[in-house]
């Protein structure tokens, strides 16, 4: 069981809700270091590395160790609170927000994105509401690959995105695929053609701000003219100019993923990402109705 210094949280996370992850580190990392059992450790270890170092070499090397071992130890502990500032954190928003918030786990595999990689699960999940009547999952996903050299030796590689997902079974039969990748160099764009050249459709419209930020395919059976009433001058103007940075989406079966590079642990960022993925699931389903 944990001890109440372990679960109690610190005033300001009762009565606001921190602007990002960070914000309680500096708290957790001193209620840390005040901790007679972390203290006498730090004492501990460094004394004897000096003691160790200036027997065996001489007092310089003696002191050098010593002063190794301590910033050694508070490096450790500044990681401990970091991890504690970020725990408290997605507690603290998801409790405001009304979402349950789950640790490491898996998502479903339903869209490309969420089906990439060796390996991939999502570090923190809230499930709950995003914005305008909307509910779904925001989740911080990791996914890896491993890479060999000619020498045998593994490297795994990891991929962090904020994702929201959430469902719009309306759409299944309206639009059933639809990608919208946002553009991110000439490389990432050739690669892009090649996964979906074959299968899928290019979708044209004719905005070219929206054209110098986004790569949109869809299923090559998919009504064209549907596709250009979904994306009307509003949506239009709204992907170009409202959306979040780097914010693109798939839509595979009525199961729409929305998603920013990077793990977002800010307030405002989190924030954005639940409306702008509301935002998309409300216009998918207002064209779907019509």
């Amino acid at each position: 069981m944990s001890s109440p210094e372990q679960t109690s949280a610190p005033p300001s996370a009762a009565s606001a809700l921190p602007d990002d992850a960070n914000d309680l580190r500096g708290f957790h990392f001193k209620r840390l270091l005040r901790r007679p059992l972390a203290s006498i450790l730090l004492a501990i270890f460094t004394m004897a590395a000096g003691v160790a170092g200036a027997i065996l070499v001489g007092p310089a090397i003696g002191a050098a160790a010593a002063a190794a071992v301590l910033l050694l130890g508070l490096l450790i502990v500044f990681a401990i609170a970091d991890s504690r500032s970020e725990d408290a954190f997605f507690a603290a928003y998801a409790a405001q927000h009304g979402m349950a918030l789950s640790g490491r786990g898996p998502l479903p595999l339903a869209t490309p994105l969420l089906r990439k990689g060796d390996d991939r699960y999502a570090e923190r999940a809230l499930a709950g509401p995003l914005a305008g009547g909307v509910d779904g999952v925001l989740a911080l996903y990791t996914y890896e690959t491993e890479t060999t050299d000619s020498e045998g030796n593994t490297q795994t590689n990891y991929y962090r995105y904020t994702v929201s997902l959430t469902q719009v079974p309306e759409c299944a039969g309206f639009v059933p695929e639809l990608y919208c990748q946002r553009k991110s160099g000439l490389r990432a764009l050739e690669k892009l053609e090649d996964v979906f050249r074959r299968s899928k459709q290019r979708v044209e419209l004719e905005s070219e701000a929206l054209d110098k930020r986004y790569e949109i395919f869809a299923g090559k059976e998919q009504d064209a003219n549907r596709l250009h009433q979904l994306f009307s001058p509003t949506f239009i103007v709204w992907l170009s100019d409202s959306a979040p940075q780097k914010f693109a989406f798939e839509l595979v079966d009525g199961t729409l993923c929305c998603y920013v590079s990077g793990h977002k642990k800010r307030v405002a960022e989190l924030n954005a990402i639940r409306a702008a993925s509301a935002t998309v699931a409300t216009r998918l389903r207002e064209e779907a109705t019509e």
